[in-house]
């Protein structure tokens, strides 16, 4: 199901997640049963319009508020996974200060509680961690349209955030123009990586180049 701001959801996991009345719903879940896929972005962006991009090297680490970035063979799996993903959809990788149009930042998160996020809080507080001088834009403030999503996340969640470098000299600021947020259990599993990321680019069939 899709809504106005472009949030997708796993529906039928979700449903097991918020609705049973059991105390440990997700019990009796394989890991893969467990994870819930949910994709945002700007739908007042044509994807179309970004031809090349470029991608963090390491994976940045939250961890009960704390912020640190990693590279352990997990992450270099899921970086690895979007950037055949991207170039699938017809997207071209380049290095950082090619002037890339779009950045991608991968985020593990851990010990966050049920609740509603606010993508402003959470790009204010969390997301001022990815220097915008890493992308070339020192000074600029990360952006997104998106109001909030719900989540309930229990032994942790992956975050990918796509960033509109592309505009940012005449915004002056970075929009993030697409997110995928995975949660459940089990995620960080180097042999998983790449479906997992298969699947919240399966439900972002916008994401094309050409």
């Amino acid at each position: 199901m899709k809504s106005k701001n472009g949030l997708w959801v796993s529906i039928m996991v979700l449903a097991v997640g918020f609705t049973s009345c059991s105390k440990d719903p997700l019990a009796n879940l394989t890991a893969e049963e467990s994870r819930i896929y949910i994709t945002n972005h700007d739908s007042t962006k044509n994807f179309s319009n970004y031809h090349t991009f470029s991608i963090s090297d390491s994976v940045a680490v939250l961890n009960n508020g704390e912020a640190s970035k990693q590279l352990n063979q997990t992450d270099q799996a899921f970086i690895d996974a979007v950037k055949t993903e991207m170039q699938n959809d017809g997207y071209t990788l380049v290095n950082k200060g090619a002037n890339p149009d779009l950045g991608i930042n991968i985020t593990r998160i851990y010990n966050t509680s049920t609740g509603i996020i606010s993508y402003s809080n959470y790009y204010d507080y969390y997301g001022g961690y990815w220097d915008p001088y890493y992308w070339g834009y020192g000074g600029y403030n990360y952006y997104s349209p998106y109001s909030y999503a719900t989540y309930s996340i229990r032994e942790g969640a992956l975050s990918i955030d796509m960033l509109n470098l592309k505009d940012a000299p005449a915004t002056n600021k970075i929009e993030v123009i697409w997110n995928g947020l995975i949660r459940g259990s089990g995620i960080f599993n180097a042999n998983t990586a790449a479906d997992q990321v298969n699947k919240l680019f399966t439900q972002s069939p916008y994401l094309k180049s050409k």
